[in-house]
């Protein structure tokens, strides 16, 4: 349970990160409010239900999950080293006790309804990641950017997925390596970043 000076909503936003992140987005609302120290009542009074809730700390990481995935300024490099960044990036997030996959996907996965707040939340999150992929390939000089970043974000939900699922371990580089033969094929900088 939380017991810091975090306000009621702080709270809530952070239980409703851990446990869907742990548990699933079907985590009840007696079990998020419990974790939140927060009455159910005061959770209604803040949000209008669970799937608010759920889109709102989706939301409130979204800045933290897309930093994580951005080289830094010192760092940058070429597009392809930035596209090879966010694969190096999603094997390191893999080896962390507790991973589970990509959050966004997992709650779009789960809710399986595009209108839920916490769909769309999660929604805008991986269109987010196809547009950096494609701004990328663009600038790298991809043969067809659209199709290289859709390639990308499959390499990247699927890596992401086996690996919170605990069925493949990223650590060899398997990801990188894919995403490297992909960025090959469409002619970015092939030979480099590797």
């Amino acid at each position: 349970m939380t017991t810091d000076k975090a306000s009621p909503r702080d709270r809530l936003l952070d239980a409703a990160g851990a446990l869907s992140y742990r548990d699933g987005v079907s985590v009840g609302v007696d079990a998020l409010c419990k974790e939140a120290g927060v009455s159910k009542r005061s959770m209604y009074q803040l949000f209008g239900g669970k799937g608010e809730v759920l889109a709102a700390s989706l939301e409130r990481r979204l800045p933290g999950y897309e930093q994580r995935l951005r080289p830094p300024a010192e760092e940058a490099g070429t597009p392809r080293e930035r596209i090879l960044y966010v694969f190096g990036q999603l094997a390191k997030a893999s080896a962390e006790p507790g991973y589970h996959g990509c959050p966004y996907l997992a709650a779009l996965v789960e809710l399986k309804d595009p209108a839920h707040p916490a769909s769309q939340v999660a929604g805008a999150a991986k269109e987010r990641l196809l547009a950096a992929f494609r701004a990328e390939a663009e600038r790298g000089g991809a043969r067809d950017a659209n199709l290289l970043a859709r390639q990308l974000v499959l390499v990247f939900d699927g890596a992401s997925a086996r690996a919170g699922a605990g069925v493949e371990n990223l650590q060899d580089g398997l990801a990188a390596v894919t995403a490297a033969a992909l960025l090959d094929a469409a002619g970015v900088g092939a030979g480099q970043g590797l």
